[in-house]
């Protein structure tokens, strides 16, 4: 059997290809195949299967281009209601991988509803080593150390999603014997769930004893913590769960991205000053000069999640970047969470924006050590981390207002007093400076370094179960 995991760092996603005897199978693909497409070359394999474990809701998949281009059929959950020909996946319904389909690597389905309605999970057998399970893809059911929210459906209250995910969980994957590797659709990072640790795969036993979701003791409890203070979720989300019933269009059939000049991009403010404006480089040279109104999140982070949080997939955007090439990495991160109605990008960026004489702004930086020292005369202090990180650990001074809140809230800040902004590292704080700077506010400060500078300094830290929303 062949067996390769596929991480795509900047959503947080693992896909897989799976081959045995010429034949192979993809799951939870990125929207961009090309990747499997290639591998499968590389090892003498023909993409025959390709498995959907839910519609997943934080991405927008390749299933339908890669059926397409290689005529493999298309297996989901039979409560997906796919609006593309594919086979409904149903409890114990079996394929063999492999041209002889003698000793073939079989996958059996198991209907696990609880992250959504329809999911699945997939056991892989290879039976040419044992008649043992090898291993189980767990979609969004089950995570390494932690469980699929249950807030993911329109029709269906998180109380009931919970209530059938613990269903699945014990009566489902825990029946698998314990040497079982667990593999799921992400890993930490991602807004699927709520604790994940940073392996990318396990075991059923050591999930067993290791993951809090298992250890909750009765039904109710579970429904009980896993519907409590659920982290915000993205708007998109739904809308990229309705892209996946219905399968996305090629990346290939998108148009051309136009160049924009400056004088372009200036009468555009002039006629929608609330157009957007993507800066997508780092958040240094974003704080040195950048287009005024215009919104940093910088490619070296997880980009896309950000964008489609922030903006939403109908922002139609204008990319600020320092190269074409950035440009085109962005437009495919943004294309792979559905953000695909872009306006164009400022053809030669920031600098020709400068060159043309027009006017910039800038952010204003201060280190960890800096901002210990104007404690002292009073500077207030927004905490942007989520709610977990703000809990374990913050600066007692501080003010908390989580930056996946912002596109339904500002943080209020007071009108004449700076305030320094901190996430974990940098990147966060500087994407809610420039959403705050975009509202009119010019007295905001990011922190170089976030908590992690401010906590590898020494400098005093609290904890707290009550975390304040707002910074007066």
């Amino acid at each position: 059997m062949y067996f390769e995991q596929f991480y795509l760092t900047c959503l947080a996603h693992a896909s897989y290809l799976i081959g045995s005897e010429g034949e192979a199978a993809v799951v939870d693909p990125q929207r961009d195949v090309e990747i499997y497409l290639k591998a499968a070359e590389e090892q003498n394999l023909k993409i025959r299967y390709i498995f959907e474990t839910h519609l997943h809701a934080d991405f927008v998949s390749g299933h339908k281009e890669l059926a397409a281009r290689t005529g493999a059929k298309i297996y989901v959950g039979a409560q997906a209601r796919a609006a593309y020909p594919h086979v409904p996946l149903t409890d114990g319904f079996e394929v063999g991988i492999g041209e002889a389909k003698v000793g073939s690597v079989r996958v059996r389905a198991l209907e696990t509803p609880g992250h959504t309605p329809e999911s699945i999970c997939l056991v892989v057998t290879d039976e040419q080593k044992s008649a043992d399970p090898y291993a189980v893809l767990t979609g969004d059911t089950l995570f390494i150390g932690d469980v699929g929210r249950p807030d993911l459906s329109p029709m269906h209250t998180p109380q009931q999603l919970a209530g059938l995910l613990y269903d699945s969980l014990h009566h489902k994957l825990l029946a698998l014997p314990d040497a079982v590797l667990v593999y799921p659709a992400h890993g930490a990072g991602s807004l699927c769930g709520r604790a994940m640790r940073a392996e990318r795969s396990s075991t059923i036993g050591t999930e067993r004893l290791t993951n809090y979701a298992l250890q909750i003791a009765s039904r109710e409890e579970f429904i009980a913590q896993l519907t409590a203070n659920l982290p915000s979720r993205p708007e998109y989300f739904l809308e990229d769960a309705e892209i996946n019933r219905s399968g996305a269009p090629a990346l290939t059939d998108l148009p051309p991205l136009p160049g924009l000049t400056p004088t372009e991009v200036q009468a555009l403010l002039r006629q929608n000053p609330n157009a957007n404006l993507l800066d997508v480089r780092p958040g240094d040279a974003f704080a040195a000069a950048h287009v005024p109104g215009s919104i940093n999140i910088a490619l070296s982070g997880q980009f896309a999640s950000w964008a489609g949080g922030i903006l939403g997939i109908h922002s139609n955007p204008v990319l600020i970047a320092e190269t074409e090439e950035q440009v085109e990495e962005a437009r495919l991160r943004l294309a792979r969470v559905g953000i695909e109605e872009l306006r164009g990008y400022l053809t030669g960026g920031t600098a020709a924006w400068q060159k043309a004489g027009l006017p910039v702004a800038r952010t204003r930086q201060i280190s960890a050590r800096e901002l210990n020292q104007k404690l002292r005369d009073g500077i207030e202090v927004l905490d942007v981390r989520r709610e977990g990180e703000w809990q374990a650990g913050h600066i007692a001074q501080a003010q908390w207002h989580a930056l996946d809140t912002f596109p339904q809230r500002l943080p209020t800040i007071g009108s004449n007093r700076q305030v320094a902004i901190h996430c974990k590292s940098g990147y966060r704080s500087m994407i809610a400076c420039s959403l705050l700077e975009r509202a009119g506010h010019s007295n905001v400060i990011n922190v170089t370094g976030g908590f992690d500078a401010w906590h590898a300094a020494g400098f005093p830290e609290t904890s707290s179960q009550q975390p304040s929303l707002s910074c007066h």
